[in-house]
């Protein structure tokens, strides 16, 4: 049975781990849709999968629709969270990104963007 949830654990939200993300971490591109990954390494070790969401007040001035894309993002994440986890590793830090300052019509569109980001990084 496929585990839907996404607990507290998984949450990226320490601010250590947040920056060791932008020093350290490897970009990635697809569509609208950008992450940031930290795998679990010998010199930098990872407890367990964390992911974080963060949308640009840049491209969104209203509070609303910021928190909008992040509630999509989280879905998408917690309802692949299987093929995530395929994609880049079972121990990895990821933090998604919206860089378009069109807002998405529907949920399909930014769960089909998830779900190329995730088998682009499989071909690599």
């Amino acid at each position: 049975m496929n585990n839907f949830k996404y607990p507290k654990e998984e949450k990226l939200k320490k601010n250590t781990e947040i920056t060791l993300l932008f020093e350290k971490g490897k970009w990635k591109t697809c569509g609208n849709l950008r992450i940031i990954i930290l795998k679990d390494r010998p010199n930098l070790p990872v407890e367990s999968t964390k992911i974080g969401v963060s949308v640009s007040k840049r491209y969104f001035k209203k509070a609303v629709h910021r928190n909008r894309i992040k509630r999509l993002l989280r879905e998408c994440y917690r309802l692949h969270k299987d093929l995530f986890k395929a994609s880049f590793g079972e121990k990895t830090m990821a933090m998604l990104f919206w860089v378009s300052p069109e807002m998405p019509p529907k949920f399909q569109d930014v769960e089909a963007h998830f779900i190329n980001l995730c088998q682009s990084q499989k071909k690599s």
